[in-house]
């Protein structure tokens, strides 16, 4: 039965290179190198640099990684599918090829993919009735803040795993996208290998769940492991994840050989269900998959076998999500030490919140924390005896960018016109542009046509 070794190199922009790369020199027969680099907001954050400097827009990790990987996934043959297009495909293989160029590398194909991103035809949409309905709150864009239609930066489909096996059927070595879903990345190597039918279901099901454990990279050898963080080894020295897939769509689990981190049955398990909100059923554009019925068995050390998933047909629908301005976040913090800690940063709140409002500050949403006893936990936090120290953090959302800057300068005198003991003010903290999401949907009709896949051969 055929087998193909895939692995999960990147998790999000900015992720770690290095086990990558390791993986690459150290793993033997590996077939593929699946790499993830996007989010909702850093599509969003993507455009805005493209904005700025039209040769942008896409995941720079592109250019720190590909020097580095390249020379030995051309000599060994393995090929890399990453979304690290982002927001500028084109450019993110315009890059990539002036890289393989200066590395001195020939017979190189690199494929790019694009067509997820609608921003430009929304209008064209909208008048074909198509209401882009908030997912959340049930509002239609056209029903919408007229304001928001003016501060739009993003719009992109999710696309699924069909257009990367098309990239990888022409012979890609490379192949390049902007939003497709993360486990869509690892289902189109496979579906280009295993030749799996497009209707079927189970198959496809199996292929998620693949995508899904690897798209984390470190998450599933142990990284964020809350079921027993203490019994990782190595985590300095973190192995990332390599699926070895048959034929019938089960695998195995496991990791860069001799490198840190842990496969097991509950760090598998965990990532399995990170980021579900239901697993029966989980919607993909690909395949409505059954997480359900996945079953896990430990068959040696850092090895768990995977399989058992169950699929159901694709829906007609293609999530969008759409990325706009909305206003600005001033920070402020400063800390409160030991006694009274919790007290002080209270009182201090109380003081900076009559100063802002003397000096007519204008917030469109304002909210205070204390560091050390509810920054993560919120109302549920039980009130701590003595705590040795406190950090006050208040953030505001403004409109402009002024009232925004009024938040750290006010708080700036509490030094010495507050509460004692305040320290770790440190330096002025630049205003923020913040970026709201509106998820939807499209017919994927409105959206599937327009995919293109442009192939360079060097």
């Amino acid at each position: 039965m055929k087998t193909i070794k895939i692995g999960g190199g990147q998790a999000f922009y900015g992720d770690t290179i290095g086990p990558a790369i390791e993986m690459a020199h150290k793993a033997e027969g590996l077939n593929y190198i699946a790499f993830d680099c996007l989010s909702e907001l850093t599509l969003a954050i993507l455009q805005k640099d493209k904005r700025r400097d039209p040769a942008r827009g896409f995941a720079l990790d592109l250019l720190a990684l590909m020097p580095r990987i390249l020379p030995v996934a051309h000599q060994k043959g393995i090929r890399l599918v990453t979304n690290g297009g982002g927001m500028n495909p084109l450019a993110a293989r315009d890059a990539v090829v002036a890289i393989a160029k200066k590395l001195g590398l020939s017979g190189l194909k690199i494929a790019v993919v694009t067509g997820d991103d609608i921003l430009e035809r929304l209008d064209e949409l909208i008048a074909k009735g198509i209401p882009f309905t908030n997912l959340d709150t049930g509002q239609t864009l056209l029903e919408a803040d007229e304001a928001i239609h003016t501060r739009m930066v993003n719009a992109n489909a999710y696309l699924g795993a069909d257009v990367i096996c098309r990239a990888l059927d022409s012979g890609a070595d490379v192949v390049i996208t902007g939003r497709v879903t993360d486990s869509a990345l690892f289902l189109g190597p496979l579906l280009h290998e295993f030749g799996w039918a497009r209707d079927d279901w189970d198959m496809l099901a199996k292929g998620i769940v693949c995508g899904h454990l690897l798209e984390c990279a470190g998450q599933v050898v142990g990284g964020n492991f809350a079921g027993g963080w203490r019994e990782v080894e190595e985590l300095e020295n973190i192995g990332y994840p390599i699926a070895e897939v048959n034929q019938d769509g089960s695998f195995v689990l496991t990791k860069t050989p001799g490198t840190g981190g842990l496969v097991s049955f509950n760090t598998v398990r965990e990532q399995l269900l990170y980021e579900v909100l239901d697993p029966n059923p989980y919607l993909t554009p690909d395949v409505d998959a059954d997480f359900t019925a996945v079953q896990l068995e430990e068959v040696g050390q850092n090895r768990v076998r995977v399989s058992g998933a169950e699929g159901r047909p694709k829906t007609d629908s293609l999530k969008v999500c759409i990325g706009y301005e909305d206003g600005w976040l001033g920070e402020a913090q400063v800390m409160y030490s030991w006694p009274d800690a919790l007290e002080k940063a209270e009182f201090a709140d109380r003081l900076l919140r009559m100063r802002l409002e003397k000096a007519g500050f204008k917030a469109l949403e304002m909210r205070t924390d204390f560091i050390g006893y509810n920054g993560l936990h919120g109302p549920l936090a039980p009130r701590p005896v003595e705590p040795n120290e406190i950090i006050l953090r208040v953030a505001a959302r403004t409109r402009e960018q002024a009232e925004a800057e009024k938040l750290f300068r006010e708080l700036v005198p509490l030094g010495l016109n507050g509460p004692p003991t305040a320290s770790g003010v440190g330096s002025r903290p630049r205003p923020r542009e913040l970026l709201t999401l509106w998820p939807t949907l499209i017919p994927r009709a409105e959206v599937e046509p327009y995919v293109k896949i442009e192939v360079t051969e060097i």
